[in-house]
């Protein structure tokens, strides 16, 4: 498939939000203020929310609705001959199809692969829109609010993995000849997200994703620097005196499963996050077999 990037200036169709092929067969990952909204929306809590109508600890919308023509099934919040259900919160990736989104040098750079775009062939409504550039889709996706979010949680994944680096290389544990620590990293990094959801546990996959967080909060800069606030204490509290070099080492690999699983909530290269993590840290002295 050919990938073609668009600039802020490119033309491309307005797709139709509220229903279509979008809504079926796909792998929509959400990140904890994509999940906060779309519980709003939903009018229950974000843990009725996350329980009912997500996977893996509630980093990707679950899709078990009713079956396309293709034998796709729609996503959890498609409602037949309606829509979104839950339209007003949708998350990035709802709001950018048929568009994916790359952060490269600090820069977004929206691809999608193929000469067309998927919903001309799928959804006929849409060739009656006028064409937009990709500024004007977004901006009438609002979608800006929704890329802060996404940008400040990979600030947040990396808050996590510093911890687990610090726990490595600041305790004494990499000096001290340890090599199961980065083997565990690796290991995390290949992990099946349903895997590593059970890894984390419940204690810790509640405070990633359902943080005790004001409902009323609409910033989600606000929203997101409370809750990275809250995953620091919460490993202050848990690891500020840990007495040996296996519970050092513990802490270490559940912080980085931490981050690697939020990082796949964002959509992003988890394997080759861990890769490169592993990598820093033997440059900074740890050791793997």
């Amino acid at each position: 498939m050919q990938t073609t990037k668009l600039t802020s200036q490119s033309i491309l169709p307005l797709t139709c939000s509220r229903s279509g092929t979008c809504c079926f067969g796909k792998a929509v990952m959400i990140n904890p203020w994509e999940l906060f909204n779309l519980s709003k929306e939903k009018k229950i809590t974000t843990r009725e929310f996350r329980d009912l109508y997500s996977e893996f600890g509630g980093i990707r919308l679950l899709f078990d609705g009713k079956q396309d023509h293709k034998g796709q099934q729609a996503c959890s919040q498609y409602i037949d001959g309606h829509g979104c259900s839950v339209h007003l919160g949708r998350p990035l990736a709802c709001r950018l199809y048929p568009l994916g989104r790359q952060i490269q040098y600090n820069k977004a750079n929206y691809i999608y692969e193929g000469d067309t775009f998927p919903c001309l062939t799928d959804c006929s409504e849409v060739l009656e829109l006028p064409k937009l550039s990709v500024g004007e889709y977004l901006k009438g996706q609002k979608a800006n609010s929704f890329e802060k979010a996404q940008d400040e949680y990979l600030i947040v994944m990396q808050n996590i993995a510093d911890i687990g680096f610090e726990l490595l290389l600041e305790s004494g544990l990499a000096e001290s000849g340890d090599t199961k620590t980065l083997a565990a990293w690796r290991e995390i990094g290949n992990e099946l997200p349903e895997v590593l959801a059970e890894r984390i546990g419940k204690e810790w996959m509640d405070c990633l994703m359902i943080p005790e967080i004001n409902d009323d909060i609409k910033d989600p800069t606000l929203f997101i620097q409370q809750h990275n606030d809250l995953l620091v204490q919460k490993a202050q509290e848990k690891f500020g005196a840990l007495q040996t070099f296996q519970e050092v080492h513990e802490a270490s690999v559940l912080m980085i499963a931490l981050a690697l699983h939020l990082s796949r909530g964002l959509g992003a290269d988890t394997k080759g996050i861990a890769e490169h993590w592993i990598e820093t840290a033997k440059n900074h002295g740890a050791k793997e077999e």
